[in-house]
């Protein structure tokens, strides 16, 4: 076990699958107690289950990061259990690809519900530990799609904009009082649900990795690495930044 992120307390949502339980099980490795936050307690379990076997520390915490009482409730519980909050991931998100003029209110307001609400609410409801510590930091999970634009995502690259517009102005606020807020905007990262897309047929990796100048897909674990880096001290003068991990995908010019 590394030790990058020792006696850190951290919160990671969406870690029930995906990048939220590769960052879970990155920043256990490093020696942080970790609070595994998704609706799915089951998955949550299994993870916790697994980060304890390699001697690590996790507290399952489900919870719906919609409901920002049920949000609160989880940063008041880690705190009573271990004393403090020292980072926070906010991965919990999901994808939405729709034409615009078939876009229901309901998929509209899902997306912007779990996406952008639910990353403002835990955000919110850390910020008064760390400020009172002078020390934090938040890892948000952005998109490609929070500064491109790409056909029948409206609401998916509504909520990813408002993920780094968010990181950039909680940045400007807390810095002072020693909270760092940066931004990961990962591309096309393989995870159980790209694959099930792909299984579906309603992806096709091919063109995808053509376009992309390293020549793969991405793996989760290309975006574990920045996530402890930004939540570690090796990166104490990084605030309100953009972190594109997409192996060069967003800024190929020739097809």
């Amino acid at each position: 076990m590394s030790t990058r992120l020792a006696g850190r307390i951290a919160i990671v949502t969406g870690a029930g699958r995906g990048i939220g339980r590769g960052i879970a099980l990155g920043y256990a490795r490093e020696g942080a107690k970790v609070a595994l936050v998704s609706r799915n307690a089951e998955e949550l379990q299994a993870l916790a289950a697994e980060i304890r076997a390699s001697g690590g520390e996790a507290l399952v915490a489900p919870a719906d990061v919609r409901d920002s009482a049920a949000v609160n409730a989880v940063v008041e519980q880690v705190v009573a259990q271990w004393g403090g909050v020292d980072a926070l991931v906010n991965a919990a998100g999901i994808p939405m690809a729709v034409p615009t003029t078939e876009l229901s209110d309901e998929k509209w307001q899902m997306t912007l519900d779990i996406n952008i609400n639910g990353t403002f609410f835990f955000c919110r409801a850390v910020a008064p530990h760390m400020i009172a510590k002078g020390h934090g930091t938040i890892v948000n999970i952005g998109s490609l799609h929070s500064f491109l634009g790409i056909p029948m995502r409206a609401a998916y690259a509504a909520s990813k904009g408002g993920v780094l517009q968010l990181t950039r102005s909680l940045a400007t606020e807390w810095a002072p009082h020693g909270v760092r807020v940066n931004c990961i905007s990962p591309g096309w990262i393989r995870t159980p649900l790209q694959d099930e897309m792909v299984r579906q047929g309603r992806l096709d990796r091919t063109p995808i990795v053509a376009r992309t100048p390293i020549r793969r897909i991405g793996e989760v674990s290309d975006i574990v690495g920045p996530a402890i880096f930004l939540a570690s001290d090796e990166s104490a003068f990084i605030v309100g930044e953009q972190l594109i991990v997409d192996g060069g995908w967003g800024i190929y010019g020739f097809y």
